[in-house]
């Protein structure tokens, strides 16, 4: 079982909803640029942490098995 570019890009979009948002994966391994004025202050973990709490329920389901996260501010 495995979930559709779309279906991560919606979970994403849910939790930053004023993000820049691309998806890209081929039904096991996904890549993620995120560009969002909410990451301002955050480091890359406290980003990352925030990506994977946006896509939480497609992880344990299973559904999403590996994601690359690439989170940006607008500025960067």
């Amino acid at each position: 079982m495995s979930i559709s570019n779309d279906d991560v890009t919606k979970l994403i979009q849910d939790s930053f909803p004023d993000a820049t948002i691309n998806v890209d994966g081929d039904g096991y391994k996904y890549e993620t640029t995120i560009v969002s004025a909410a990451f301002e202050g955050l480091n890359t973990l406290k980003r990352h942490q925030a990506v994977y709490a946006a896509v939480d329920s497609a992880i344990t389901s299973g559904e999403l098995h590996a994601l690359t996260i690439h989170a940006k501010t607008p500025d960067e």
